[in-house]
């Protein structure tokens, strides 16, 4: 094949063309779930009824004239990469963003990705003895994600599509209220948006974490509960009480000295998480939370927000540090 042009007919740039051939290679890749099969899979993973219905609009089918050969070319490539790098728990771009407003196919490439390997993660969580329960409610974060990127008007996914490659490697396990993330040697936490993050459902969701690790990954040894996020930045205290969930949440850390995060911006993230827009003026922005006024009245003034490193033992009681 000839990589230059299938990035030009994709309209990206060779580079990432030639990234998906390399580390995709003539590994297997793996098959979409059957057509009439689909609606009670995306069912199950929470996805909304108006993705599932352009998904289903846009299938992959044979002689689908919405699927060129160099769309298929990536999907299948991309299915590869990512099922070759299953069981690792780094970060893992499919491929390269596409212009999304070409059609169906291209809006929604790497979400067939994902449903095709659904069975692949579901047999590592077999094997390694993962509930099904367990299973089904990490891989609905699908669903979640989609719907927050219909309300980001596809400001969303570019970060999205790489995120959820941890879900069908067997990285990520949503246990309760946080997603827990294999390491070196630390448990990643991550807050999806998914209710209050209130101190006994953050205890429920560590407590949870430390037997599930120990139970289905016992050759791996964990010695602390790790998170990076914006949540964790100290200047929320100039603004939320001392008793809000999030200062708690807080508080259970040790914060690392802050460095700069290469290629990632503080004030562009709690935008995406807080308002679910990265283009809304702030003057226009919501002023209904303590939160969101903080937000607001922060960036308006000049400053900025920082994405925070924070650890703690994960045999620490959950009593949570003194400021």
């Amino acid at each position: 094949m000839d990589l230059n042009e299938t990035a030009a007919l994709l309209g990206v740039p060779v580079e990432a063309v030639e990234r998906v051939h390399r580390l995709a290679g003539d590994r297997p890749s793996a098959p979409l779930p059957a057509k009439a099969d689909a609606p009670a899979i995306l069912d199950r993973l929470a996805v909304p009824s108006d993705d599932a219905t352009e998904i289903m609009a846009g299938w992959p089918d044979d002689g689908s004239p919405l699927w060129t050969p160099e769309l298929r070319w990536l999907l299948d490539r991309s299915i590869a990469l990512v099922r070759a790098d299953l069981g690792g728990y780094t970060w893992l771009p499919p491929g390269p963003e596409l212009p999304r407003d070409r059609g169906l196919a291209w809006r929604h490439l790497y979400v067939y990705a994902y449903l095709a390997l659904v069975e692949v993660v579901r047999g590592y969580h077999r094997d390694h003895g993962v509930p099904d329960a367990v299973s089904w409610a990490t891989l609905a974060d699908l669903g979640r994600n989609l719907a927050v990127d219909r309300r980001m008007r596809g400001e969303g996914w570019p970060v999205m599509q790489s995120w959820l490659t941890l879900h069908v490697r067997g990285a990520v396990y949503e246990l309760g209220r946080l997603q827990h993330h294999r390491g070196d040697g630390a448990i990643g936490l991550h807050i999806p948006d998914a209710g209050p993050l209130t101190p006994e459902a953050v205890s429920a969701s560590l407590d949870a974490g430390r037997l599930f690790f120990a139970r289905h990954f016992p050759d791996e040894s964990y010695t602390a509960f790790s998170c990076g996020s914006w949540l964790l930045d100290p200047q929320l205290r100039e603004y939320l009480p001392e008793e809000s969930n999030i200062i708690r949440f807080q508080r259970r850390f040790e914060l690392e000295p802050y460095t700069e995060p290469e290629g990632l911006d503080a004030d562009v993230e709690v935008l995406r998480f807080v308002f679910r827009t990265l283009s809304t003026p702030l003057d226009e922005l919501p002023r209904r939370t303590a939160l969101q006024r903080a937000i607001v009245d922060h960036l308006s003034a000049g400053r900025h927000w920082q994405w925070r490193q924070g650890r703690f033992p994960i045999d620490a009681t959950d009593r949570p540090h003194l400021p």
